[in-house]
């Protein structure tokens, strides 16, 4: 079978995973539970896989938080947390993978840009750990709709955010998920996590 593409996303309950004006400051606060979820996911992933909308804000926020540890982030203008910190240190250990046409340089030396997704296609089936598709929705649908990712791990935050950018809104047909795993956050989010059914 090769190996697994995990989507692992937080969404609202309404199902977006951005606000309407791009807000994402709900997103992954400070939450021992869930870092703890997502570092139990990284020991079996090797490659990470994002879209190009996505990367270079991803790249200049992570690499903020490997050089400078204790400085303040761009974006959420905090520093970063010891969890951030461990994350930032396994990810730059990890292969990146940025899916784009017209993206020419990264600054991320795990970085490699892929121009055709027929190249993730290839790489899933090559030896080696799962692979995670980090996003964005994008991405993701891309990904969804040429039957490629594997598994779905949701986080539904405890919010309604009444509009925004849908995580599934490019998604192209009927895509039938098993549940495999429901667990409630001391937050009051919720982790589902779906086999999605080739």
């Amino acid at each position: 079978m090769g190996r697994k593409i995990i989507a692992a996303l937080e969404v609202s309950v309404d199902g977006f995973i951005e606000g309407p004006n791009g807000e994402m400051d709900w997103a992954m606060m400070e939450d021992e539970e869930t870092w703890r979820d997502v570092f139990e996911m990284l020991v079996h992933i090797d490659t990470f896989i994002l879209g190009r909308k996505m990367y270079p804000v991803y790249e200049q926020y992570w690499l903020a938080v490997l050089t400078d540890p204790g400085g303040i982030l761009p974006l959420s203008g905090r520093v970063a947390s010891k969890n951030e910190i461990a994350y930032a240190r396994l990810a730059d250990n990890r292969q990146h993978i940025v899916l784009s046409s017209t993206l020419d340089k990264v600054a991320w030396k795990t970085t490699r840009i892929v121009r055709d997704v027929k190249d993730i296609r290839k790489m899933k089936q090559q030896p080696g750990k799962d692979m995670y598709a980090v996003g964005g929705a994008t991405l993701i649908s891309s990904l969804m709709n040429l039957g490629l990712i594997d598994e779905l791990r949701i986080l539904v935050s405890p919010l309604i955010l009444g509009g925004g950018k849908a995580l599934f809104k490019d998604v192209k047909e009927r895509h039938t998920l098993e549940l495999t795993g429901a667990k409630p956050l001391k937050s009051g989010k919720v982790s589902l996590t779906y086999s999605v059914q080739h």
